[in-house]
């Protein structure tokens, strides 16, 4: 039986939507999908503006282990980045850990969290925000664009049923990016061969299977960054 796709008009976040489903039992795979969102949230704490017209969603996972924890965003960007190659040009890129990136600007962005029961997880809620058909609000046009600029007439219909089939195909226990999951990201990597100035100062040299960033200080060292937090070395290019 295929797991239930809740629908709303409105809700505060689809995230809490689900959170409450799976409290309830709800299986794997299950989808909640909304107009608008009027708490909608991201990385960090930070809020995400959810107008009528995106595509804001939360689907259900529940892993036997902890295994992929690290690197499910990481495998969702790919995967919803995929499904829109066939519509937009020029293919969307990934800016680690969990942004989706059309130039300099943002076009959505993935956010994962995890529920325990004790020691043990007991699910993984993860949102994709996605600017579909929405307007921009002056003061983010620099750095957000929505997809109706790239394809006039995209619709949720052309991309909805793509996305739904591929985020419930994920195998997200895994613990480590196969080899072919690298070079899909590498080749859509945002940031790679970018300077940096936080949280520290170097260049982008790559991801690793592990889902770190690495970078190469000036002195030639690499460190490996896990969920930080980037700025880019150039100040207009920061996001």
């Amino acid at each position: 039986m295929t797991p239930r796709l809740y629908r709303y008009d409105r809700v505060a976040s689809t995230m809490d939507v689900i959170h409450e489903l799976a409290e309830q039992g709800a299986e794997a795979g299950t989808i909640v999908l909304a107009h608008e969102q009027l708490a909608g949230r991201g990385a960090r704490g930070r809020s995400w503006q959810s107008p009528p017209g995106g595509l804001w969603m939360s689907t259900l996972f529940r892993p036997a282990s902890v295994g992929g924890m690290e690197v499910i965003s990481l495998r969702v960007g790919l995967a919803v980045a995929r499904c829109l190659d066939p519509l937009v040009s020029p293919p969307i890129q990934l800016k680690w850990p969990n942004d989706l990136m059309v130039g300099e600007r943002k076009v959505g962005g993935i956010l994962c969290e995890a529920r325990w029961q004790g020691s043990l997880l007991a699910w993984v809620a993860v949102g994709v925000g996605l600017n579909l058909r929405n307007q921009i609000p002056p003061d983010l046009q620099e750095v957000a664009i929505s997809l109706r600029e790239l394809h006039r007439d995209i619709q949720e219909d052309q991309i909805l049923g793509h996305i739904l089939a591929a985020l419930r195909d994920l195998d997200l226990e895994a613990g480590r990016l196969s080899p072919a999951e690298l070079e899909h990201f590498a080749a859509r990597s945002w940031l790679k061969g970018r300077e940096i100035r936080e949280p520290l100062s170097g260049t982008v040299a790559g991801l690793a299977d592990d889902g770190t960033l690495r970078i190469r200080t000036a002195e030639g060292a690499h460190v490996s960054l896990r969920n930080a937090s980037i700025e880019l070395a150039r100040l207009s290019q920061t996001h």
